[in-house]
Formats: C-alpha cells, sequence, structure tokens
C-alpha cells in the first residue's frame, strides 16, 4: 500500500468517525442512553439498574399512579420477575389526560382485569432500547408493530426526534425519557396512557 492510499484510508476512517461522533450527539434518543455506571434520575430519583421495574418506579414521583396501578392489578411480582420487559411507563399527568373518573373506576377491584388490560398493553417482552425501537421502524419503512404482553399491537413511529406509539384506538403518545435500564428490562417513560382496543 503506498503513502498516497494510506492517507486516503485514514482521512475516511477520521470522517467516518466524526460523522458518527455527530450523528450521536444530535440524537436525542441516543443521548438519552445512560453511560456505563451513570444513574438515571426519573421523577426526582435515581433509577439504579440493579433494580428490578417496580423498585426503581415506586421511587418516582411522577409515576405513583402507575405504582398504585401495578399493586392494584395484581402485577408488582410479574414485573419484578426476570423478564426482561419493555415497559412504556406513563406518568401522573398521562393519566391525568384520561376522561374525570377513570382512573378511579379502573382501581376499583371489580374492574381488575380491564386494569390488568390497560397496563400489560405497555408492556412488550423483552428489553427494546430507544435504538432497538428505532432500528425497527427503519426496517418497517416507517413503522414497527410491537406485541404487547397484553395481546394487542402499538404502533412505533418517528415524530421529529421522539418515538410516538399510537394505540388501537388512534391514540398517541410520545416517549419523553428514553432508556432508564432496570435489572429486568428497560423503562421509557412517555406522556399519555395508551388503550387497548
Amino acid at each position: 500500500m503506498n503513502k498516497n492510499t494510506l492517507r486516503s484510508s485514514a482521512a475516511m476512517l477520521v470522517m467516518g468517525l466524526s460523522l458518527t461522533a455527530c450523528m450521536t450527539m444530535n440524537d436525542p434518543m441516543m443521548n438519552d442512553m445512560p453511560r456505563a455506571g451513570a444513574t438515571v434520575m426519573v421523577g426526582g430519583a435515581p433509577m439504579y439498574a440493579n433494580r428490578t421495574i417496580v423498585q426503581n418506579a415506586m421511587n418516582s414521583q411522577d409515576h405513583t399512579t402507575l405504582v398504585a396501578a401495578v399493586k392494584a392489578a395484581g402485577l408488582a411480582d410479574t414485573l419484578s420477575g426476570a423478564g426482561p420487559f419493555t415497559v412504556f411507563a406513563p406518568t401522573n399527568a398521562a393519566f391525568a389526560k384520561l376522561p374525570a373518573g377513570t382512573v378511579d373506576t379502573l382501581l376499583q377491584p371489580a374492574n381488575r382485569s380491564m386494569l390488568q388490560s390497560v397496563l400489560t398493553y405497555h408492556v412488550v417482552p423483552g428489553r427494546l432500547t430507544a435504538a432497538d425501537l428505532m432500528a425497527r421502524i427503519r426496517a418497517g419503512g416507517g413503522q414497527a408493530q410491537l406485541r404487547t404482553v397484553q395481546g394487542g399491537t402499538l404502533t412505533a413511529r418517528m415524530m421529529g426526534d421522539r418515538i410516538m406509539l399510537v394505540d388501537a384506538k388512534g391514540g398517541m403518545s410520545h416517549v419523553t425519557q428514553a432508556n432508564v435500564m432496570q435489572s429486568n428490562g428497560v423503562i421509557h417513560v412517555t406522556d399519555s396512557v395508551s388503550l387497548p382496543g
């Protein structure tokens, strides 16, 4: 290999690395990826990667409604299990967007099966990071069908630089904080509750 070829190859490698670095720095979803050993904050509390989904969610002040619903539905043990699970976790503000009285009705013991259906519709088997979701969206020509534990489908798309979910009723939610890693999966915080058909 002569000197000119060697210089050209080196220059191309440097350009490629620079482009990759720029793409990563400019992608908000990729910026949400926790660094090794880093602790992510959600709802004013640290989320530890060595704790389960339920252990971490219980500490988030933004997810008290979700935690109460998980307990009322009898799903705490399931979401504390080995998994792994990908959980799209609506905030308290997301639950507040539902029609008045909806949350109180769902939390009644008589409606436990309906509550379980709504909650498991936010859970996808496996550990899907934002990068995994975006790769599926690209591979699907702009959208990815995510089969939930409930049995229904969530459709993932990109809206600008954020992942958007479309539920069975056509409702939309956006991932506002991605890649909150857990010992038994990953949480993506969302701004709306997704509803099954």
